[in-house]
């Protein structure tokens, strides 16, 4: 069954983060990958083209043969969660999570030619398509600036990870219309259970 690539899905706040977040609930016996099917890799990229737009200054992204790209883009979104998601709960990441990490960004960049990075323009020229495993690539790397990665956080409602952008660093949600709102629900029914309970 096709997913809804709804703009929820992109709450990460960088197209790298919410590739990672294609995994949902890691670490639960529940988890399961959004990109088993290596197709939705395709409707994941189009979808990206307009919840990104900011990130990727306009420029549409495209995966044309998903089938042949899956690993490389697995392999960056692997080890991305795993050296962010380390970093934000302790701290500190290992050696190997890094080297890692840039081995499948490099994966990513091997068969792009064309300047990317440039100022105002990490992405490269709008005018045309960029191949959706090379924007993940540039997306991940930029994860690596000290004012982002000291704003990683791990949602506390569902795990995702995501960039924590308010003005003093204290989102605890990925979304607050999504998350945000079942967490509240969540507490208001315990504090009601707890009420109840009481006069039983």
């Amino acid at each position: 069954m096709a997913v809804a690539w709804t703009e929820h899905r992109f709450s990460g706040g960088v197209l790298a983060l919410d590739t990672a977040n294609t995994v949902v609930l890691r670490g639960d016996p529940r988890t399961f990958d959004r990109f088993d099917d290596a197709q939705e890799i395709a409707r994941f990229a189009e979808a990206a083209s307009l919840f990104r737009a900011d990130e990727l200054a306009d420029r549409a992204l495209e995966a044309k043969r998903p089938e042949a790209i899956r690993d490389t883009v697995l392999g960056i979104r692997e080890t991305t969660d795993a050296l962010f998601r380390t970093a934000t709960a302790t701290g500190t990441s290992a050696g190997t999570l890094l080297s890692g990490f840039l081995k499948a960004c490099a994966k990513g960049l091997e068969a792009c030619d064309e300047p990317l990075n440039a100022p105002g323009r990490p992405f490269g020229d709008p005018s045309t398509p960029l191949a959706f495993e090379a924007a993940l690539a540039v997306s991940a790397l930029s994860l690596l600036e000290p004012q982002t990665t000291r704003r990683i956080k791990i949602c506390a409602n569902c795990n995702w990870l995501f960039v924590d952008r308010s003005r003093n660093s204290s989102r605890m949600w990925c979304d607050m219309k999504v998350c945000g709102n079942r967490q509240k629900a969540k507490r208001h029914y315990q504090r009601h259970r707890r009420g109840t309970d009481a006069h039983a």
